[in-house]
Formats: structure tokens, sequence, C-alpha cells
């Protein structure tokens, strides 16, 4: 049976979407590209924090979303969480090692944005001038 044109753009699409889902690089940048990924990664970079202190440091972020979020580093293997004793339990989080290693490559490309995102800036006014 041959297929059409359409047909066969719809499995070279989905080929690629199977090995994009599987690619470790495209897996770890869409990690960090969550919303509040980075700001807790690097929270936790200054040290091991109480949820609550979390919560008021990454402000934005609604207290569902801010648990979400954890639960998922948690899952990753990024954070570990504590619960110490009393009423209420006492929550905190800290970065593994496997998130501590990932912090500081994101903390590379944070320095790169730094430094070029200027440049970034003026080349798409230039081309939007267009």
């Amino acid at each position: 049976m041959t297929r059409g044109a359409a047909q066969r753009r719809e499995a070279a699409r989905e080929s690629h979407r199977a090995a994009v889902a599987v690619c470790p690089g495209h897996r770890v940048l869409d990690r960090l590209g969550d919303r509040w990924v980075s700001l807790l990664l690097k929270e936790l970079g200054d040290g091991p924090r109480r949820h609550g202190e979390l919560a008021r440091s990454v402000a934005g972020a609604s207290q569902k979303m801010l648990t979400q979020t954890l639960r998922g580093l948690e899952r990753d293997g990024l954070v570990a969480r504590t619960v110490g004793a009393g009423t209420p339990p006492q929550v905190d989080y800290r970065l593994t090692p496997l998130g501590a290693g990932l912090l500081q490559a994101m903390l590379v490309v944070v320095d790169w944005a730094d430094r070029h995102v200027p440049e970034i800036d003026a080349a798409r006014a230039e081309h939007d001038k267009r």
C-alpha cells in the first residue's frame, strides 16, 4: 500500500517526536523550562529551606504549583524532602548531589544569558524593523 505525502509527513513528525522524547538533552531542558524549577533550584542552592520559606521566596507560585513542582523535583532525584517531628510537621527541602550538579549547569546558562540578552534584544529589534 502506498502512502500519500501527508501520511509520510505525519509519520516523519511522529518519528521526530519519539526521538525528542527520549533525548537526554531535551528531557533536561524541558524540565528546566518548567516555570518554577529554575527559581526553586536557585533558592535551594543556598541551602536547605522549609516549605514556607520557599513559598515566600517564590511568591508567584501558588501553593498547589509549588507543591507539584517540589514533588516532581523529588521524583527526579534533584531534591530531597525531610519531614521533621512536630505539629505541624516541619518539612525541609534540599538539593541532592544530582540537583546541585544541575544547578551548576543552569548557572552557566544564566551567566551566558546575563551577558548576551542585550544582543538578543538588539537583534530582535533590528529584525522587527524590517
